[in-house]
């Protein structure tokens, strides 16, 4: 398991309508921040697993994974684009 002092933080940008990049895999305990860099709100949701609510253009949202999975997610307003978190 990943303590704190070695818990490591992954970004993904959310521009052009798409996460970028589209499959993240991290360790338990690491964070993961979406940075909403379009013009309009996005959400990451991975139904019932997690749920960012809407990220206004210009924020971010963090999560800190707790278990082990592949998550597939979507942003709720665009379902278009589409996204898997991959937590080991």
């Amino acid at each position: 398991m990943t303590t704190a002092a070695h818990a490591a933080e992954r970004v993904v940008v959310i521009e052009g309508v798409k996460f970028e990049p589209e499959s993240v895999t991290v360790a338990r305990g690491d964070t993961v921040v979406w940075i909403n860099k379009d013009p309009f709100p996005h959400t990451a949701t991975a139904r019932k697993v997690f749920d960012s609510r809407e990220i206004a253009p210009g924020a971010s949202w963090k999560l800190v994974p707790k278990k082990a999975g592949t998550y597939e997610y979507v942003c709720t307003l665009h379902p278009t684009i589409k996204g898997t978190l991959t937590v080991k």
